[in-house]
């Protein structure tokens, strides 16, 4: 771990506890800190803060697009599973489909399941050599044009 890495992680836990704590007494603040200490030291000794990790390079100008992306099709597909549940005739096709995975890295591979798992009316449920089994609630949801295109997109945001 460079100590670039280890500074950015320690100000992402600084601020996340704050956020969610919400307390400005000077001991919570000071438990505060020894959490904070105690995880980075933790996450120093078990090796497991690095560049796949935490890639710093990739923060603002790959994730920042690829999330902003996500989060309008995360809103879509919420519309469109309320407009399936709300109609009367309750138009689901309940199905597993697998979808191909081209990223490199296992990182990405978790990252391209977990943006299928968020999107709703898919559920991710296997993860096998570069095949991701997915649980879909719909025809529009199992279709593999979207698959693919988030599939494109977590591929960009990892190279």
């Amino acid at each position: 771990m460079t100590r670039g890495h280890l500074a950015v992680f320690v100000v992402i836990l600084a601020v996340l506890w704050a956020a969610l704590s919400g307390h400005t007494e000077s001991l919570i603040i000071t438990f505060g800190v020894l959490s904070v200490t105690a995880v980075a030291w933790v996450s120093i000794r078990m090796g497991i803060v690095d560049d796949e990790a935490l890639p710093l390079r990739r923060l603002g100008t790959r994730f920042l697009p690829y999330w902003s992306w996500l989060a309008r099709e995360i809103f879509r597909s919420n519309v469109h599973v309320a407009r399936v549940i709300l109609s009367p005739t309750m138009p689901i096709n309940p199905r597993f489909v697998h979808f191909k995975s081209t990223q490199k890295s296992d990182m990405g591979v978790v990252a391209f399941a977990n943006s299928i798992t968020l999107t709703p009316g898919t559920v991710t449920v296997e993860i096998e050599d570069r095949s991701i089994l997915v649980h879909a609630l719909t025809d529009t949801t199992a279709d593999p044009q979207g698959a693919a295109e988030m599939d494109r997109r977590v591929s960009a945001m990892e190279a």
